[in-house]
């Protein structure tokens, strides 16, 4: 069977190669596998930046975005041959922390943590692969083209839950919504955020290519004349984070009204220096009640509402997201950034 493959720390040793076929254990779904989404966190671990190996191999399996159909379920489980899946890419820690034994190993405390395509256990970019029942999740069958978005919407998913229990420590009636980002993390932050009925509101700095009007024809406001006019047009009681870019990531502090709520999704590069009015920031956020909270990775819980969303969008504004699909043996290419890229898929099948 192959698969796209690659020695954990070591650059340029992405490759697509043979790999045993699998088989499922007890209580484990086979799976044929159809496309992957390729991000950041793929690129890192292409990179040599990331990633660590299943124990006693010198390969990872990448693919942490994954699509499938089942081949074949355990008996007796809520699975039958033909459903649309995802695989959950976290697994608790073996020992666990408390979080873990809650059933909320994205808050893992120990980092004893394992994941799909990352970190110690093979992805999902191979032409089949197999996944318990219970770390699997059905999808609408009408997301057949569009079921690799699951995962990052399970990372907005969580941060707009984050948002809301923020929220819920007082009266809590917010009206609008500024989304830093127009990146796919962006993009189905925002659909969550009409789904909420909220104003949304997303920056970026291209004016023109797809993401301009894919805000447009999801009903919200594109901006990329800069962090303060959009802030000034928008006013948001909500920021969502979602380029880890320094400058972008301290403007949110400051950009909320008062008991503002700024939530951080993404992963700022370190070793780069800015120069801030860290009283400033502070004062700000003490006196007017704001608060700020970083999110990553997903639950169950999590999955279960992402994919609610995805049922819930429009199928073709869903589409619209994926901007090249590319084959398996291509993945190449895939790896290779446009300038108009969304969301890059590798298919499988």
């Amino acid at each position: 069977m192959r698969a796209l493959t690659v020695v954990p720390g070591q650059k340029d040793s992405l490759a697509v190669r043979d790999v045993p076929d699998p088989e499922p254990g007890d209580g484990e779904l086979l799976v044929d596998g159809l496309a992957v989404g390729v991000c950041g966190t793929d690129r890192e671990i292409a990179s040599g930046e990331y990633g660590w190996a299943p124990p006693g191999h010198d390969r990872l399996v990448i693919g942490h975005e994954s699509l499938g159909r089942v081949r074949r379920a355990p008996s007796g489980s809520r699975f039958a041959e033909g459903d649309l899946v995802v695989g959950v890419v976290r697994r608790p820690d073996p020992v666990p922390c408390g979080a873990c034994a809650h059933g909320q190993f994205d808050m893992c405390r120990n980092g004893r943590y394992t994941e799909r395509g990352i970190k110690e256990i093979d992805g999902y970019a191979s032409r089949a692969w197999t996944v318990e029942a219970d770390y699997a999740v059905k999808l609408d069958p009408r997301l057949a083209d569009v079921g690799m978005l699951m995962e990052p919407t399970t990372v907005v998913a969580k941060a707009w839950e984050q948002v809301e229990k923020v929220g819920a420590r007082a009266w809590y009636e917010p009206k609008s919504a500024l989304v830093t980002g127009a990146g796919p993390i962006g993009l189905l932050a925002a659909l969550l955020g009409i789904q909420r009925g909220l104003d949304v509101h997303v920056l970026d700095q291209v004016p023109d290519g797809p993401k301009p009007d894919l805000v447009k024809r999801l009903g919200a406001t594109y901006h990329s004349e800069g962090m303060d006019a959009a802030v000034a047009h928008a006013r948001p009681d909500i920021v969502i984070e979602a380029t880890g870019v320094g400058q972008l990531v301290f403007g949110a502090m400051a950009s909320t009204g008062a008991y503002g709520i700024v939530c951080l999704t993404g992963v700022s590069p370190t070793g780069r220096k800015l120069t801030v009015d860290a009283g400033g920031i502070n004062r700000e956020i003490v006196l007017e009640n704001d608060a700020i909270v970083g999110s990553v990775n997903a639950n169950l819980d999590h999955y279960a509402a992402a994919a609610d969303a995805l049922a819930k969008a429009d199928p073709d504004w869903l589409g619209r997201l994926v901007s090249r699909r590319v084959p398996l043996e291509e993945f190449q290419d895939a790896f290779t950034p446009r300038e108009d890229d969304v969301k890059v898929v590798i298919t499988l099948d």
